[in-house]
């Protein structure tokens, strides 16, 4: 790793740009989303090459529902297709593949799927690769809560405020993680869109102009090197 660039052991991406890469090139959206889908091999590849040791990409919102009917089953096609094709060379790499997000909504052969390549590579020790489908982070927050409510009142634990923080991260989808250190949007698009928002309270962002479909090792390194520029103080004071 090249000495301008700070350890870290989380990044997550929002994945934008695919239907304007598109556009520029006369073509239809469906097929942005379709060279959009090498982007993710390179930034998983990359993403192990660096060191990093989780990569979590925002892959479908559970607000992506409402685009064209034609757009959402070119993206379900394309999951199918990674799940299917892309799950050996994922666990022959030692990466361990983890879905969060609301499964019901997807099809029953995409959550066999999903449940399958989970379980293939269950044991992997290298790259943690989360990949967010039908997730906003809203809907994770509001879960998280109603469960942790039940727990503590099943466990009659007192509901302080204390009490309800130290326990509330254990019910987020993404507990078994740690928060991302930085989260990248490409595109240039400057907002977060319901992506992890909790677990990005204190999170570096870098916002890229190149789409989604461009960005490659290059991208994430001079995201990495921006994001070791920064000052870290988790909202306390920088020291003199």
């Amino acid at each position: 790793m090249s000495s301008k660039i700070k350890p870290l052991s989380h990044v997550a991406i929002i994945m934008d740009g695919n239907g304007r890469w598109a556009k520029r090139r006369g073509l239809p959206r469906t097929a942005g989303h379709k060279v959009g889908a090498q982007a993710v091999k390179r930034a998983v590849k990359s993403a192990g090459e660096l060191g990093i040791d989780y990569l979590t990409l925002f892959g479908f919102s559970s607000e992506n529902w409402s685009r064209p009917i034609v757009e959402v089953k070119e993206l379900m096609r394309l999951l199918r297709v990674y799940l299917r094709s892309e799950m050996a060379d994922l666990h022959k790499a030692n990466v361990r593949l983890k879905v969060i997000g609301d499964r019901d909504a997807l099809d029953e052969d995409i959550q066999e799927l999903i449940a399958s390549a989970e379980d293939l590579t269950s044991e992997n020790t290298g790259l943690v690769l989360t990949i967010a489908l039908n997730y906003g982070g809203r809907h994770d927050i509001v879960q998280a809560a109603v469960r942790m409510a039940a727990e503590m009142k099943r466990r009659n634990l007192p509901m302080d405020e204390q009490t309800a923080a130290e326990l509330f991260p254990s019910f987020l989808m993404t507990n078994d993680m740690p928060d991302p250190d930085l989260v990248i949007r490409t595109s240039g698009e400057q907002r977060i869109s319901n992506f992890l928002l909790w677990q990005s309270a204190y999170a570096e962002m870098v916002f890229t102009p190149t789409l989604w479909p461009d960005f490659d090792k290059d991208d994430m390194v001079a995201a990495i090197e921006e994001y070791s520029k920064r000052d870290r103080r988790f909202g306390a004071m920088k020291s003199v």
